[in-house]
């Protein structure tokens, strides 16, 4: 599997101030990589240097072979790039917006409608897609930022905190794009995030910074965790959120009246109790529990 990203002795300064330092690390092709930190920590200046947005101080970048500071523009045309406040236009609707940010990034005339109908139908915006941006929710301006992110087909994708600001729907319904996007279209991704659920949720390593080092690097086995699909008598999107917050629950997500829990394995039988009893507690009532394939 060939190296996507890699970075050796990373340093940046900002006049006196080291917010890099010596950061090093290695993504493989297809890889899907957290990259964990709390806020200050360096992830977001991380990311601007991956993507030419800003240059290193000190070391080296390289993106699919490609030097970052000496190919910038052959670094752009494969990168998918959704930072913390996504670059939307309020004026226009989504599929202008789309069409036009198509254009930009080198998507052919000839071929700019149908990527466009692909995109707003992977990401969940055929409903939406003739409405102004301006009057569309966050979580679903959101969903338009990752549309714009992935419209020319990059081979990597880089995503900063893309679920911040999000209520507890939103975010379950982000993640549930992202890992869509993992799965259809097949590409390296990197999540940049201070959210350690989030990490479990979608990734298959992490890559720990803070202080603007790298201080671990852990591989996210799965098979530790268990999968349940759950029946209920009414939409499950009001009980998701009490859910998630149970100390053993790794993700929790719905569409209409089905349930997707994954659990640690460890715990459980303990786990599928409380969370049947939390259940009841909502007023919902368990019509089928199924238990799917390690997760």
């Amino acid at each position: 599997m060939s190296v996507a990203i890699k970075l050796v002795d990373v340093e940046k300064y900002f006049g006196d101030f080291k917010v890099l330092d010596k950061v090093s690390f290695e993504v493989k092709e297809g890889e899907i990589v957290g990259f964990l930190g709390p806020n200050g920590a360096g992830k977001t200046t991380t990311m601007r240097i991956i993507t030419g947005f800003m240059e290193q101080t000190y070391g080296k970048v390289e993106v699919f072979g490609y030097d970052n500071i000496e190919n910038q523009m052959e670094i752009k045309k494969i990168i998918g790039y959704l930072p913390e406040q996504p670059p939307l236009y309020p004026e226009l609707s989504v599929r202008e917006y789309l069409n036009f940010v198509g254009l930009i990034k080198g998507v052919s005339p000839e071929k700019i409608n149908n990527r466009v109908d692909e995109i707003i139908d992977l990401v969940g915006l055929k409903d939406k897609s003739d409405f102004l941006i301006g009057h569309l929710s966050k979580g679903y301006k959101q969903r338009v930022g990752i549309a714009q992110s992935i419209i020319h087909n990059p081979n990597l994708l880089i995503l900063d905190e893309p679920t911040v600001g999000l209520d507890p729907i939103q975010i379950i319904e982000v993640r549930e794009v992202i890992k869509q996007l993992a799965k259809t279209e097949k590409r390296t991704i990197i999540l940049s995030t201070h959210i350690l659920q989030e990490v479990n949720a979608i990734c298959e390593r992490a890559l720990i910074i803070n202080k603007g080092k790298i201080v671990n690097e852990v591989t996210l086995s799965f098979e530790d965790k268990v999968e349940y699909l759950i029946s209920l008598n009414k939409p499950a999107s009001d009980v998701v959120y009490s859910l998630k917050e149970i100390d053993g629950v790794f993700d929790v997500s719905y569409e209409g009246n089905s349930l997707r829990v994954i659990i640690s394995s460890l715990k459980d039988s303990e786990l599928r109790e409380v969370v049947i009893r939390k259940l009841f507690e909502g007023g919902f009532l368990p019509l089928e529990i199924t238990k799917a394939s390690t997760a």
